[in-house]
């Protein structure tokens, strides 16, 4: 039996990080998580290091041999051909050459990119993208961000910064004020956030049962959200609704500009699939017509598509 190509692998999330290694088939061998807190790039690159030390040394290489090479999914813009890290977000934004970085202090080859970009990868690799040239992506989560794969390549923009759509109107409009400067994006209405954010605006207008924190740092419960829709709570039904209808119009939105054959969703807020029939229900059959594929749900183990995106960001296809 031959010896088993791994990649060790690196996702970096808004407060965790999940450090394992994964095969060429795009399986998880082996993984841990940090927890890391809300940081900025400097404390990451600290944590990071640490942590595939500490992984190394008290977990071991799961294949009995080293990785081939390392990959990293990180928050925010990603030159990935420079391998430098250019910001988390416009208030941490610091340009960091992470990838020669991890590459001498673990003696590894090393590549980095966006997580949601490296999500696409993956799917490209391994999930449903495998068998099209043209898809999209959309990861709905803490928030809401695609992957854009038009005649085989990942678009990725002058500043490395396509695939924002979380920040786009959908024309539902519940006077949300977005931190990009705009209102009613539908990242603050049907992503993890979203329905925090919409909770506490719409709880004056609609009576319920769900609990919401007094105190804002704490989230609202979507698996709440979903129960309660399903007992008719009334603001909890306004607000399933307006996330189904805000991510269909998005879908509608996307494919009108780029075209693709398949739509492909992925992150917390619809992996058990609640949402998808909802989601398909506001679909216009004119507009989806040349979405050949359909909108699916990822294959790929949305608790990992972070680890194995990383994995196909290590391959550097």
């Amino acid at each position: 039996m031959g010896k088993e190509n791994t990649f060790l692998s690196i996702d970096l999330g808004g407060t965790k990080l999940l450090v394992g290694e994964v095969n060429s088939k795009g399986e998880v061998l082996n993984y841990k998580r940090y927890e890391t807190g809300y940081i900025n790039q400097t404390a990451a690159v600290a944590i990071i290091k640490k942590s595939v030390e500490d992984y190394i040394k008290n977990e071991g290489w799961a294949a009995d041999s080293r990785p081939l090479s390392m990959g990293v999914g990180l928050i925010g813009r990603v030159d990935n051909a420079s391998g430098i890290w250019l910001q988390m977000d416009p208030k941490r934004n610091r340009a960091i050459p992470l990838a020669q970085e991890l590459s001498e202090t673990f003696d590894m080859p090393c590549y980095i990119d966006n997580d949601v970009k490296s999500a696409a990868r993956a799917e490209k690799t391994w999930g449903h993208g495998s068998t099209s040239k043209d898809f999209i992506y959309i990861n709905i989560g803490t928030g809401i961000a695609s992957g854009f794969v038009i005649n085989g390549s990942l678009v990725r923009g002058s500043h490395f910064n396509a695939g924002e759509t979380g920040h786009t109107n959908v024309g539902i409009d519940i006077g949300i004020k977005c931190g990009c400067g705009r209102d009613n994006c539908v990242e603050l209405i049907a992503s993890g956030m979203g329905f925090d954010r919409s909770a506490r605006v719409l709880k004056r207008q609609f009576e319920s049962r769900l609990y919401i924190p007094l105190d804002e740092n704490l989230k609202v419960d979507v698996k709440e959200i979903y129960a309660l829709n399903q007992e008719n709570d009334p603001l909890c039904t306004v607000l399933v609704e307006n996330a189904a209808k805000g991510i269909a119009g998005l879908i509608m939105n996307l494919v009108r500009v780029s075209d693709p054959d398949t739509v492909i969703l992925g992150g917390g807020i619809v992996s058990s699939g609640f949402m998808l029939p909802k989601i398909q229900g506001y679909l216009n059959p004119t507009t989806m017509r040349f979405v050949t594929n359909g909108v699916v749900l990822t294959k790929l183990n949305p608790d990992f598509i972070g680890l194995i995106g990383a994995a196909a960001v290590a391959m550097n296809k």
